[in-house]
């Protein structure tokens, strides 16, 4: 991976709160202990601007009531949203599945206990062969997103694609942050995938006719990628973005991790401009009516609109309500 100043930042940031994130209890975060200042209460008030009644529910849980993912999180109804999209997994942590003329790539592979029972049940389910993952991008190099890359490693020869920094977390993972306790006994730990292929900013990552391009979005880990790719709806082009390093509770980070997560966001939000992303989807959808969408798709008449197609404006403006609870986050800090 190329080093310029920006990614020579991001590499610097020391992963102290970087765990994989299914094996840990993590409770909400708490309420500011006083009133918000003006300057808290700007940001907030702008992101209620920005978010109109779209993006209301993400605003109010970047703003006021985020929480973890859970591995107790209902399981979704596994489901194509595009010709060549496909989403399983839980409602909190979803694993996405691009069809390609040369097999399956998947954008991240669950919880490793969940390998069989969870993400290869629901590709039957959808009439996918798990034999046929010829891929696996993960996004960034926490348990729940990596746990079941090894299964596929090992039984299908499926490749494994990482950003060079977060293949250092995977093989030399940092304790869990205070407050972070164990759920019961230690869990046992996750097999990780053997170091395969290193992602670059920029660099399209190739199947058959598809291709992924990766954006570095460090903050949430070193080395968290989002992800752009076309997908096809009846005939039709769009462009999906994902931010495969959403920050769910920013009290896990110190301040200049938090401060380089919100260059991240704005490092991301010029490239989707530019590459006319206008399909939002997220790896943990717990704030961008996924249900609701998943809903609406299933009962989506011919020639209807597809949910998951929000606009190029539309995904500007949900980055920017992340971005401005992200900084009022900070303000809270800074009082």
């Amino acid at each position: 991976m190329k080093t310029d100043g920006y990614s020579r930042t991001a590499l610097a940031l020391a992963a102290t709160v970087v765990f994989a994130g299914s094996l840990f209890a993590q409770p909400p975060e708490p309420a500011p202990a006083k009133p918000d200042s003006p300057e808290v209460l700007q940001h907030i008030e702008k992101a209620k601007q920005i978010a109109g009644t779209e993006w209301a529910g993400e605003e109010h849980f970047f703003c006021t009531a985020p929480r973890a993912n859970s591995p107790t999180d209902p399981l979704i109804e596994p489901t194509k949203l595009f010709d060549n999209l496909y989403a399983f997994g839980r409602s909190g942590t979803v694993v996405y599945a691009i069809t390609t003329s040369a097999g399956i790539i998947l954008i991240d592979s669950g919880y490793a206990n969940e390998v069989e029972s969870v993400l290869i049940a629901q590709m039957k389910m959808a009439g996918l062969d798990p034999a046929q993952v010829k891929m696996i991008i993960l996004t960034h190099g926490h348990g729940d997103h990596f746990g079941g890359s090894a299964y596929f490693q090992d039984h299908y020869g499926t490749r494994i694609v990482e950003s060079a920094a977060d293949w250092n977390l995977i093989e030399h993972p940092a304790p869990p942050p205070p407050g972070f306790a164990p759920k019961g006994p230690p869990p046992a730990p996750i097999k990780p995938p053997h170091r395969d292929m290193v992602a670059e900013e920029g660099k399209p990552i190739t199947l058959g006719d598809e291709k992924v391009t990766p954006v570095m979005i460090p903050g949430h880990t070193p080395g968290a990628m989002a992800l752009i790719f076309p997908v096809k709806d009846g005939g039709k082009t769009h462009i999906a973005g994902l931010y495969g390093g959403t920050v769910l509770l920013t009290r896990i980070l110190k301040d200049e991790q938090l401060q380089q997560y919100l260059k991240s966001l704005d490092h991301y939000k010029e490239i989707a401009r530019k590459m006319k992303v206008d399909v939002e989807i997220q790896n943990h959808p717990l704030y961008d009516g996924m249900p609701e969408k998943l809903a609406a798709l299933k009962d989506r008449k011919p020639g209807a609109a597809n949910p998951f197609v929000v606009g190029p404006a539309s995904y500007a403006k949900f980055l920017d309500v992340q971005s401005e609870c992200m900084k009022a986050a900070l303000a809270r800090r800074a009082e």
